[in-house]
């Protein structure tokens, strides 16, 4: 009853004429926005941040937070068709996402994203609305032994779900560490493994290394198959997902969904590492993991399950202990301080309409998105019908835009560039972009939260497995390391077999 009356104060604030208003430009804004390739929610965030100063406090969180969420529905769009994630979490859906728009697929791929989105989001606005000040306690008990045991289970997953190979695998996140420990040290301050390059001081830029790796390789790859069209012989009329196609997908999407809704409550952790793990439990538990990257269905709905159900229940470590997980939770955070409102955990008893009034205004701008996603899948697909010679030059001037956009410096398109061949030497030797994004985005989480838990604990390792949250983290790890080399055990001995097995005549 008194969540009841909670929704019906928060009703009063988001149904008016001008929460509904905010409401559809945030979300419409959102969407388009992350479709385009490279842009992503973030900039539109910030660019929007000066209007914000002129509207009232809950209309202006509405429209912001509907361009973050409506962002996460929009950027599925360019990663399933055009194999373009313009954020790191997008780059889970290519793996699969892809290769079903290859397969004539792409409608399916995108309806079942948007009602897997749906649920994601659904799942964490529950969270969001039921259980905030008992998740905001819980995400309390993290500590930095925590976290790093946290990053060290979301790296083997993905070392896991790399592939055929759990060494390649492992060797890209090894890889992706080293590239995220370029740039300034937080603790000494001086540069490492920059080269003397100032550019590169604050870090490689995310975007275009996920861009470079996973866009620019693809646009190489293809234009050396002198192929004509992406989908040759590709219906226009957007077919529904068969009963077997719902039947792979409700379970993938529940599970994605909790998974989501649990990290997005973590600081630091969010929608990518909620994707990453999503993906990889998903190829754990299949019978048929090595068709994972060929156009499973799972490999879709799980991480867009999560993706959206983290960009939720993000908002919970934000908006009651002030602690953002992402950039973007960061310019949502400065804007609630512009307007004097300070996230605390009374924030939800304090600032009740505002807090109430985003919790139904994220039901609404969801039905909005499910409603609108659903009808344009028709207009998406018909970009698979456009001729490379056409569409490629397209995609590249995109990238170089949308990754110029972002810290308007020219040395990022070289880095869109290097990637690239990197990627596309990276495909010819059948190692996997994934895991290397991974290992990237969390290389300095997990190297920070190391030190920290080392100092707080004066240099004992026994600091990881004394708080019970980090054992069992770690016990994980090591039972999916151990299950992995069984498995690679067992199929060397049954090949071996199949060896000596004599041939009859």
């Amino acid at each position: 009853m008194e969540l009841l009356n909670h929704l019906a104060v928060g009703a009063s604030v988001a149904l008016t004429w001008n929460g509904l208003f905010y409401c559809f430009i945030g979300v419409t804004l959102g969407m388009f926005v992350g479709v385009l390739p490279g842009v992503g929610p973030l900039p539109a965030i910030a660019m929007l941040l000066p209007v914000t100063f002129y509207l009232d406090p809950i209309q202006a969180m509405i429209m912001l937070s509907g361009v973050y969420y409506g962002g996460q529905y929009g950027g599925k769009t360019a990663s399933i068709l055009l194999n373009l994630p313009g954020t790191a979490p997008a780059a889970v859906t290519c793996l699969d996402g892809y290769p079903m728009a290859k397969q004539g697929r792409a409608d399916i791929a995108l309806f079942v994203t948007t009602i897997s989105s749906f649920v994601g989001s659904l799942l964490g606005i529950i969270l969001v609305g039921g259980f905030a000040p008992l998740l905001a306690k819980f995400a309390l008990s993290f500590g930095a032994a925590e976290y790093f045991s946290l990053v060290v289970l979301a790296l083997i997953g993905a070392s896991a779900m790399g592939g055929s190979s759990f060494a390649r695998s492992l060797s890209m996140v090894f890889f992706g560490l080293l590239l995220g420990i370029v740039g300034e040290d937080v603790t000494s301050g001086r540069e490492r493994f920059t080269f003397g390059i100032p550019q590169i001081a604050d870090r490689l830029d995310l975007v275009a290394v996920a861009m470079g790796l996973f866009g620019v390789a693809e646009v190489i790859s293809t234009a050396r198959k002198s192929r004509v069209h992406a989908a040759e012989g590709f219906s226009y009329k957007v077919r529904l997902p068969s009963r077997e196609d719902m039947r792979r997908t409700w379970k993938p999407t529940l599970r994605g969904a909790g998974m989501g809704a649990i990290c997005g409550i973590l600081p630091g952790a969010g929608a990518t590492m909620a994707s990453f793990l999503a993906y990889a439990v998903e190829r754990w538990v299949s019978k048929t993991p090595e068709k994972f990257g060929t156009g499973m269905i799972e490999g879709v709905t799980a991480p867009e399950a999560a993706d959206n159900a983290a960009a939720q229940s993000s908002f919970i470590p934000t908006l009651t202990l002030g602690i953002p997980g992402s950039a973007v939770m960061a310019v949502m955070l400065g804007a609630l301080m512009i307007h004097g409102i300070t996230p605390t955990p009374r924030l939800i008893t304090d600032n009740a309409e505002l807090f109430w009034g985003l919790v139904v205004s994220f039901l609404l701008g969801n039905a909005i998105l499910l409603v609108f996603n659903i009808p344009m899948i028709g207009i998406w697909v018909r970009l698979l019908q456009i001729p490379y010679t056409i569409l490629y030059p397209i995609i590249l001037a995109f990238i170089c835009i949308g990754v110029y956009s972002i810290n308007s410096s020219v040395f990022d398109i070289y880095l869109v560039l290097l990637f690239g061949l990197m990627g596309y030497g990276m495909r010819l030797l059948h190692l996997p972009p994934a895991p290397l994004i991974l290992g990237f985005i969390l290389s300095p989480m997990l190297e920070q939260n190391f030190r920290r838990a080392m100092l707080l604990s004066r240099g004992s390792f026994e600091v990881f497995v004394e708080r019970p949250i980090s054992a069992a983290f770690l016990a994980a790890s090591a039972l999916i390391v151990l299950a992995v080399l069984a498995a690679t055990v067992r199929r060397a001995l049954r090949n071996r077999k199949s060896i000596r097995k004599p041939v009859e005549v």
